[in-house]
């Protein structure tokens, strides 16, 4: 990079606008007739006696609906997750109708079982199939392209690296976890669990939460229906309308050097990563949750983002890529047998296409000095199925 890079410098709408281009025409015409929340028209959005919205802390979240639960629903995402990924034996998916129907006893009904002694709370299952399972139905399907190989990943396990069936579960309540995991695997014949890791995140608003290295993150995302279709649902294209509001997931396991990250003073932290440690305030100014204005120079002609800061570098506008509705969360497996931490970041997010990452990771591959302290341990992609109801059932 060079010190005359910098990008046209689009305003957030005007770089929504201009990225969304390629499925929006197709994926607007649904979603103006859906809610943020991702029901289908006529349906009931539950709250509580005192009118909380579904999803807030503890309180139900619907599993059907026109998009899986566990994505832009809850808006504020739980407090634990558990990542199931598993080896199928055979590529058929006639079982995902009964997967489906049984995500949606476990999180409707209100009478205590065996699974759920107290009932569900928040509780959300997001299902996805992998590239060998997509490809196997049509391999020019979204979803059927694997992730090539980015830097550094040799030191990925091989365990970590791909799998067929994604189960992502979420909840305030992480007792309910793994007996409700275990419970749904029953139904998928010839799982062979490949790996499985505990998530948690600290409290937050609508998504922005801090990452394990003290900064806020998840603060530039799509928001609402029309943003959410530009950047995020697959579009209603007549090559792809058996998938219209799904999305493609990336998991990315990043084992991080906090220690080192955090040895570095406060002042040269902000520069890795461009914005403020205590609110997100950008460095080159304006809201707290505003976008950086990497044009933004020092009297003596310097850019006020650093050049190899994280906010520059995983900017879309110098990939030309829309924006990712990032859900990551930390993990902490203890230590490894060379006595380090085995504890990082899980990094998870949805966008229409792969391209949308792919792009953006090898940008930061190259650009982003905050790579120095992730190490990525885990890798794959998912296509998240289209949501589903009672009525019309989950399937592939």
């Amino acid at each position: 990079m060079t010190g005359a890079e910098a990008p046209k410098g689009p305003s957030r709408r005007a770089l929504l606008g201009a990225l969304g281009v390629a499925v929006g025409a197709g994926a607007a015409g649904a979603a103006g007739a859906l809610t943020a929340t991702g029901s289908w028209p006529g349906e009931t959005k539950p709250s509580d006696a005192g009118g909380t919205p579904a999803g807030s802390s503890g309180q139900p979240v619907p599993a059907s609906g026109r998009y899986q639960a566990g994505i832009a629903r809850p808006a504020t995402p739980q407090h634990f997750g558990l990542l199931l990924v598993c080896d199928l034996d055979s590529t058929d998916t006639s079982w995902l109708g009964a997967l489906g129907q049984r995500i949606l006893e476990l999180t409707t009904t209100s009478k205590p079982t065996d699974v759920l002694p107290d009932g569900p709370g928040d509780l959300t299952v997001t299902v996805g199939l992998g590239p060998r399972i997509v490809a196997a139905r049509d391999s020019s399907m979204p979803g059927a392209e694997d992730l090539p190989s980015f830097a550094g990943d040799e030191t990925i396990e091989s365990h970590r690296r791909g799998g067929d069936l994604l189960l992502a579960l979420y909840s305030d309540d992480p007792s309910v976890l793994t007996a409700v995991g275990d419970d749904l695997l029953t139904l998928v014949p010839g799982a062979t669990p490949r790996w499985r890791q505990r998530l948690f995140r600290g409290h937050g608003e609508h998504g922005v939460v801090r990452n394990p290295f003290g900064f806020l993150d998840g603060i530039i995302v799509p928001h609402g229906d029309e943003e959410l279709a530009e950047n995020v649902w697959i579009g209603t294209g007549t090559a792809v309308a058996a998938l219209a509001a799904g999305t493609i997931c990336v998991i990315r396991r990043l084992r991080l050097d906090t220690a080192g990250f955090a040895a570095l003073k406060t002042t040269a932290q902000e520069r890795v990563i461009g914005r403020e440690r205590i609110d997100g305030t950008p460095l080159s100014g304006g809201l707290k949750d505003g976008e950086v204005d990497l044009n933004a120079k020092t009297p003596e002609g310097e850019f006020i983002t650093p050049l190899r800061s994280h906010a520059r570098a995983a900017h879309p506008s110098f990939t030309g890529s829309s924006l990712m509705l990032r859900r990551g969360y930390a993990f902490d497996d203890g230590l490894l047998p060379n006595g380090e931490a085995d504890a990082g970041l899980a990094f998870i997010c949805f966008q229409n296409t792969l391209r949308t990452f792919v792009a953006t990771q090898q940008r930061l591959d190259e650009n982003d000095d905050l790579m120095k302290y992730a190490t990525p341990t885990g890798s794959a992609t998912f296509l998240i199925l289209p949501g589903f109801s009672a009525s019309s059932p989950l399937s592939f």
